[in-house]
């Protein structure tokens, strides 16, 4: 990884929340908090269990929902159920 990105504890716990929703693309992570897919990887390698992220990389390897251009769907927006209760985000819950 050429740049590192220093992140504070409440960021660095919403990636990871995000990265594990099944329907929460990296496209939207990239989108708030301006990290790429490898860095959002090399964060969860960092932050996470080795077993956690092995577990992790199997889901979500060449899962389409993760992956904006490959799931095919027109409109960007956040997925998350429970986004209306999480107060930390930093783009408005009405893109």
């Amino acid at each position: 990884m050429s740049e590192s990105i220093i992140l504070n504890a409440i960021d660095t716990d919403r990636i990871i929340e995000m990265a594990w929703e099944d329907r929460t693309p990296f496209d939207a992570i990239k989108f708030q908090f301006g990290i790429t897919e490898q860095q959002v990887i090399a964060l969860m390698r960092r932050e996470m269990k080795l077993s956690s992220f092995k577990l992790w990389r199997e889901r979500v390897q060449g899962r389409l929902t993760k992956h904006e251009k490959l799931s095919g769907q027109a409109a960007f927006r956040f997925k998350c159920s429970r986004q209306k209760q999480i107060s930390f985000n930093k783009v408005s819950k009405r893109v």
